[in-house]
């Protein structure tokens, strides 16, 4: 089942996901939203979406939350405490009143702080009502800030769960674009956490590929990232200078956009150095910018995705929930990437705190890979974001507010800007 389903088009995707896949078309999907209105679009789509595919499959809709949860088998959460306003909107204007300025601000830093404090209380209340409903259910959790909740989760409860995000793959195919080899030629080994892991390897038959990745590091411009193809081949969108001059400064490359990374350390966004963001091609504010172009396109994306005689073509997507569901479901074994409890799995890392490694996945449930040591500089940067999830999830799970000023005392970007 889906909690916070009125994500229309992510909703979509996983329905589309689940339904072509043999083993899984029968299923039952019971999606859940506190607003009915966006439910019903949601519940609209999703019978497009089995219709489409001819699956033997049905989607059920419930704004009642234990109802939903009544003999699932895996839960996928995708919802946003607080929605866009007042919260979202909150998140970044108060901080740049105080000259701190964000631009993304769901991960790390005071706007990744606030949506963790009032996020973990609902994601716990849902655990709590599976803990009593549905107990064996395995929980896919998509909602950031990623490791903060999956923290909190693994300390709190006792539901199974795993932590996904797009960001590993999604890289690994820009890169592979960037430097011209088939993505599926690329072997790599990915570890971290969610949002700063790095590609340990990244090689083509045995080859590494990273004195491509340092060639193209060099070449000006760097590489675009965006939706829209040009017709020179390159990509219409963001900046990827961020990261490629980390790559410059660490050797490897990460997996988190520029926009992003820029955030999570102390170099890029700085009030008396604005030349660092023409540079860097950093966008301030980027978040509600998108927030407030889907929101004008929303009514107009409704009504084509509500109209009955409106054809819709289901287009595999890049997430792993449909991956994960079917090899528990079939034994067929898959390996994604996975935020999940630092058991050993990263030894230079805090036992406890959420990692992103490879998790192999079968009949008999979920299998973390063990990594091993990080290279040492990057496991002290990682360290950085770590203190402040780390202070957050206690902030929230003990109620000591004095942690919460810890935390952000302690991000890296507000302490150089404060």
């Amino acid at each position: 089942m889906f909690i916070g389903a009125g994500s229309t088009v992510f909703a979509r995707n996983l329905m589309g996901d689940i339904f072509s896949r043999s083993a899984l078309a029968g299923s039952t999907v019971v999606l859940h939203d506190i607003d009915a209105e966006r439910l019903a679009t949601s519940k609209a789509v999703g019978d497009k979406v089995v219709a489409s595919l001819g699956a033997p499959g049905r989607v059920e809709a419930t704004t009642d939350l234990r109802a939903a949860l009544g003999g699932a088998d895996y839960v996928i959460t995708m919802f946003q405490v607080g929605g866009y306003r007042p919260s979202t909107v909150v998140d970044f204007e108060i901080p740049k009143r105080y000259g701190l300025e964000q631009t993304i601000a769901d991960t790390l830093g005071v706007g990744g702080i606030m949506r963790g404090l009032r996020t973990i209380p609902v994601l716990l209340d849902v655990c709590r009502a599976m803990e009593e409903v549905c107990p064996d259910a395995v929980l896919l959790n998509y909602v950031n800030p990623m490791s903060m909740l999956c923290w909190a989760v693994s300390r709190d409860t006792s539901i199974r769960t795993v932590g996904l995000c797009h960001s590993v793959q999604h890289t690994a195919s820009q890169l592979a674009h960037d430097i011209d080899v088939p993505v599926d030629e690329i072997d790599y080994l990915c570890a971290g956490i969610n949002h700063m892991a790095f590609y340990l390897k990244f090689e083509r038959a045995g080859e590494s590929l990273y004195p491509m990745i340092a060639k193209r590091a060099t070449e000006f411009p760097l590489p675009m990232r965006g939706d829209e193809k040009r017709s020179d081949g390159g990509f219409e969108g963001l900046s990827d200078a961020v990261r490629y001059e980390m790559f410059r400064r660490l050797g490897y490359f990460v997996t988190e956009s520029s926009e992003h990374f820029a955030e999570y350390v102390p170099w890029f966004i700085k009030r008396e150095r604005p030349d660092l963001l023409d540079r860097f091609g950093i966008p301030l504010d980027e978040y509600p910018r998108r927030c407030e172009r889907q929101i004008a396109g929303w009514e107009s994306l409704r009504s084509r995705l509500e109209d009955p005689s409106a054809s819709l073509r289901v287009v595999p997507s890049m997430e792993y929930g449909s991956s994960i569901i079917n090899a528990m479901e079939t034994n067929e074994r898959v390996t994604i990437y996975g935020n999940v409890p630092n058991a050993g799995l990263i030894s230079n890392l805090p036992d406890g705190c959420c990692v992103e490694v490879p998790v192999d996945i079968d009949g008999s449930g979920l299998h973390p890979k063990v990594v091993g040591d990080l290279p040492p500089h990057l496991a002290a940067l990682m360290q950085t974001n770590i203190n402040v999830q780390s202070l957050t999830v206690e902030a929230a799970l003990t109620g000591k507010r004095e942690h919460v000023y810890h935390a952000a005392m302690l991000d890296p970007h507000t302490a150089a800007e404060l």
